[in-house]
């Protein structure tokens, strides 16, 4: 906007100019040849008296002499004539340097009217005058071209250079002026980027043209609307999960009501954990920031205490399908910046993977390991693998396995994306598949927290690393890792 105002007022200005320098350069001109023709015409009359008194040529000789023309040898007298009857017949004279055309010089005397006739260099001046025997005398002025144009090019670099100093003021002005309209209008848009991208905070200043005024006012009520807005569906979302607690109550006791056993066991915890993920709900649509903010020392969490909940969660599973289970590396706390519930159930998505798409009794075992500048979390099992690791990171792609909505994995990249890591798929030393979750610390580790000396190191393929030990069907061993070897693709 601001080069196309620039680009308008150039040629509105160059416009204006034309119109008038041009003008005004001819007009300079023509009053130049007038000027230099006047003069001419007053240095032929100069010669009228002379010739009416005598065409003496030594008489005619010295009155050209002081004229400027006849000084510099610009200035001619032709006397015709008179006829071979008269009594006081006279030849023709011709005084001083001529050049003009015999034809030019008869029309003048014909006439008698003062003509200009044009020469190599310049122009001439013919100037008839009436001798006291009656015939027509001719002085001739030769007008060099400089005299001419004299002061003509001069007037026309003033005008060029006046012309320029007018578009050069005008852009810098329509630059200034489109900065007020740019900038506030720049303003809006950077404001209409942030609000796309959730940052609903964001306010445009109502400043600029009354145009630009008027849209950062709907702006901003419109930035207000899409807040009360949202803060009414959280709202009625805390609404909502409230009135599923009733029913939960009620399956709460149904299920105490089970007695003891394996499958009452895990009825009642997923009564529990069912009441736990309505509370998260209703928890986290009441909350009054608008936008999330990054997740601090305060608003992460530890990643061995959560990884060690959800193994307990799977542990009861994965003893009644006969699956060897292995833990590690989760023997001492270790914060990283996501939230406790995104982190689980970025962990449930990768362990219910194990369990939905790998046979019963297959093994399968989780690692952590806490590095200087990440924290790796390696998911693997002895199953038959992904076809296509990379398929199977694409959102709603499934990657080949039968009953798969493909969103598991989309949930724990955007979970490892959200932190500068990423994931990987690869093949595990048990044979199967091996989910790395790489998230990145990014300076985020508090003061308090002990760092590690080195960064994770890739291992060898296939050689298992100390510490490795199966445990028994069902359980999960929670040492604490001594190594800080990874298992990457």
């Amino acid at each position: 906007m601001r080069w196309a105002l620039v680009k308008v007022v150039i040629a509105v200005t160059v416009m204006v100019v034309v119109a008038f320098a041009v003008p005004l350069g001819l007009v300079i001109e023509e009053m130049a040849r007038d000027r230099a023709f006047s003069n001419a015409e007053r240095q032929a009359a100069a010669i009228g008296p002379t010739l009416s008194i005598t065409t003496d040529r030594n008489a005619l000789e010295r009155a050209m002499a002081s004229t400027q023309a006849g000084a510099e040898g610009r200035m001619a007298v032709h006397v015709p004539a008179t006829a071979d009857g008269d009594e006081q017949a006279a030849e023709a004279l011709e005084i001083g340097t001529s050049r003009a055309a015999a034809k030019d010089l008869r029309t003048v005397q014909r006439t008698p009217r003062a003509a200009m006739a044009g020469a190599p260099g310049g122009s001439l001046l013919l100037q008839p005058t009436a001798l006291g025997s009656g015939r027509i005398a001719v002085v001739e002025v030769y007008v060099p071209r400089d005299e001419v144009t004299n002061g003509v090019t001069t007037a026309w670099l003033v005008l060029a250079g006046v012309g320029l100093a007018l578009v050069v003021g005008s852009v810098a002005v329509a630059d200034r002026l489109g900065v007020r309209v740019v900038e506030p209008a720049r303003r809006l848009a950077g404001a209409a980027h942030a609000l796309g991208e959730g940052k609903l905070g964001v306010r445009v200043p109502e400043e600029g043209p009354a145009e630009l005024r008027s849209a950062a006012v709907a702006f901003n009520a419109m930035a207000d609307q899409v807040v009360g807005l949202l803060a009414n569906e959280r709202e009625l979302a805390a609404d909502l999960s409230h009135r599923l607690r009733t029913p939960l109550t009620v399956l709460r006791l149904n299920a105490a009501s089970l007695g003891e056993g394996p499958a009452a066991d895990q009825t009642r915890a997923a009564v529990a954990q069912l009441e736990r993920e309505v509370d998260t709900i209703i928890r986290t649509a009441r909350e009054s920031t608008p936008q999330t903010a990054p997740a601090g020392p305060a608003g992460g969490c530890d990643v061995s205490e959560v990884v060690r909940e959800r193994m307990d969660f799977w542990s009861a599973l994965a003893e009644d399908e006969g699956r060897t289970v292995r833990l590690a590396g989760v023997g001492t706390p270790v914060r990283i910046p996501v939230v406790r519930t995104e982190l689980a159930a970025a962990l449930d998505a990768l362990l219910g993977n194990v369990f939905r798409h790998t046979p019963e009794g297959t093994a399968f075992s989780v690692d952590v390991h806490n590095g200087e500048d990440a924290v790796i979390v390696l998911v693997s099992d002895a199953g038959p693998g992904i076809a296509d690791p990379k398929a199977a990171l694409v959102r709603g792609n499934s990657g080949g396995r039968d009953g798969s909505t493909g969103l598991g994995l989309d949930i724990v990249r955007r979970v490892a994306e959200s932190t500068g890591g990423d994931v990987r798929i690869g093949r595990s030393v048990l044979g199967g598949t091996e989910v790395r979750v790489w998230i990145g610390l990014d300076g985020w580790r508090s003061p308090a927290q002990p760092r590690r000396g080195h960064r994770p190191r890739r291992r060898r393929r296939g050689t298992p690393g100390p510490g490795r030990a199966d445990t028994a069907p069902g359980r999960a061993d929670t040492q604490p890792r001594t190594d800080a070897r990874t298992e990457v693709p």
